[in-house]
């Protein structure tokens, strides 16, 4: 991402620089190694929820970052502006759970496409879900859990960025935190700092 954000035109494959042209599309596919380069960078997850039209609905996200102590705030990405994405972006607020290594199933749960069932049947009672006194659905257990409201957002082909103010951060924990890379969860447990 870095060369590409550093020198437009330029694609890295196979660990060496290469033109977006003609030449570089024999070589490779753009958008195949733009997949696998995040395919193979962790990143930490989260789950992404609201009540909307009185119904809950919820998705997991590996694009939460941190993006300003004033306001404070976050932006996360949503690749479709259907389903429970499109929900969540007529949500005037939400919870932003930063999931632990023992919420793996939970996150399986909301991160497979469920097109087939209504957003809301993804919260199984199993899993502990309350209710926020602010309506979202509130998960229990997660390392922290954010309240959020939309500021503003960008749209980028179908996928849209989120810029979202915190106005509450409901509960902590010490938890190991949950990783995800290459369509698979990992638990930050045991890892060792190497510098």
């Amino acid at each position: 991402m870095l060369g590409v954000a550093a020198w437009p035109g330029l694609i890295l494959t196979s660990l060496q620089w290469v033109t977006m042209s003609e030449e570089a599309d024999k070589l490779c596919d753009p958008e195949a190694a733009f997949r696998d380069v995040f395919r193979g960078h962790p990143a930490g997850i989260a789950l992404i929820t609201a009540t909307v039209d009185g119904e809950p609905v919820g998705l997991t996200a590996s694009s939460v970052s941190s993006l300003s102590l004033d306001p404070l705030s976050i932006s996360f990405s949503l690749m479709k502006r259907d389903g429970s994405a499109g929900q969540l972006l007529r949500a005037d607020s939400m919870l932003v759970h930063f999931l632990t290594d023992s919420q793996a199933e939970v996150a399986a749960s909301f991160s497979k496409s469920r097109n087939d069932r209504p957003a809301g049947e993804k919260f199984y009672p199993d899993q502990g879900w309350t209710t926020a006194e602010t309506g979202e659905p509130l998960l229990p257990g997660s390392r922290a859990v954010l309240r959020v409201v939309p500021l503003d957002v960008a749209q980028a082909g179908q996928a849209t960025l989120i810029a979202a103010e915190v106005t509450d951060v409901l509960t902590t924990s010490d938890e190991p935190a949950l990783l995800f890379q290459g369509h698979k969860f990992f638990s930050i447990a045991g890892l060792e700092p190497l510098a």
